[in-house]
This record gives structure tokens, C-alpha cells and sequence, in this order.
């Protein structure tokens, strides 16, 4: 765990003003615990920082937040990129994957993956730079190399990244 100095050095300068404050307040005026009480809070929060817990907790509670988004729920489900691309694939009538879904719930009309109407297989094969005889070992290996290079977390573009997938799903058995 990494911590930071100068917050817990921080951190114990508030703790020893509240501290202090709390010890005068018996002795002089009760008016100075509600003085203390926000160099406490403060304090709780510094250590907290420097710990490195204030953001494990945060995380933790976007997690949470994002685990109720779909339903429409939660402090982040309104502004989260997840939660308006669920509920844009709720509008347009595709499941999970971003396929059609039919009557049957998971695909077509007959329960198969709908092909994505945007993406053709010449379209696809061009996408991944690979000629129409192409093995779906070549396919994969295409796939993975593409999507290295246009990954948004390594610097592509995320336009591009999506093509990419979608080529691939349409390509792939």
C-alpha cells in the first residue's frame, strides 16, 4: 500500500488540533467540540487519502453503481457511458451483444446470432486486411493483431476498435 507523507503528515497535524480542541473544551467552553469536530472529519479524511482506502472505496462504490445501471438504477445510471449504451440498445431492439433479437429472445427468428446489418463479410474481410478464402485461423490472427493496434487503452481509435469487433463477429462461426 503506498502512502503518501505529507498527507498523514497532514492528516496528524488536523487529528492533533481536534484532539486539543476537544481536551479545551471541557475545561473552557463546549462551543470548541463543534470547532472539532469538522479538524476531525478532515483529518479522517486525510488519513483516509494517504492510505489509499478513500479510493479503493470509491471504486468499489462505482462498481456497485454500475452493477444497477442496466435496470436504470443508482447514483451514475443516468450520466455512465454503460448505462446510455444499455439503454440505447434497449431502444433499438438488440440484446446484450448488440444483436437484433427476434422473437425467439437471443438472436433471429430462430434463436441463431442476427448478423449485424452494418457489416457484410467483404466489408469485414477488408476491415481485417484478409482475402475471402481466409481460414478462421487466419480470421482470429487478423483479429487479434487489428485490435491490438486499435484499442482505445493502448492509443487507437474507438470508432475503429469498434469496426474491428464488429468485423470479426460477423467473420467468426
Amino acid at each position: 500500500m503506498d502512502r503518501d507523507p505529507l498527507l498523514l503528515g497532514l492528516a496528524a497535524v488536523f487529528a492533533g488540533i481536534s484532539v486539543l480542541m476537544g481536551v479545551l473544551a471541557f475545561d473552557s467552553s463546549l462551543f470548541l467540540l463543534v470547532v472539532a469536530l469538522p479538524f476531525g472529519v478532515v483529518s479522517y479524511i486525510l488519513w483516509e487519502h494517504a492510505t489509499g482506502r478513500l479510493a479503493q472505496r470509491v471504486r468499489e462504490s462505482d462498481v456497485s453503481a454500475g452493477d444497477h445501471a442496466d435496470a436504470g438504477r443508482g447514483p451514475r445510471a443516468s450520466r455512465s457511458r454503460f448505462g446510455r449504451e444499455a439503454r440505447q440498445r434497449a431502444r433499438n431492439g438488440r440484446g446484450r451483444e448488440g444483436r437484433a433479437r427476434g422473437p425467439g429472445g437471443s438472436g433471429g427468428p430462430t434463436g441463431s446470432p442476427a448478423m449485424d446489418p452494418g457489416m457484410v463479410p467483404a466489408e469485414a474481410y477488408r476491415e481485417l486486411d484478409l482475402s475471402p478464402d481466409a481460414s478462421q485461423a487466419d480470421v482470429k490472427r487478423a483479429y487479434r493483431e487489428r485490435v491490438k493496434e486499435a484499442h482505445p487503452d493502448s492509443g487507437g481509435d474507438e470508432e475503429e476498435f469498434k469496426r474491428v469487433n464488429r468485423a470479426y463477429d460477423t467473420l467468426k462461426e
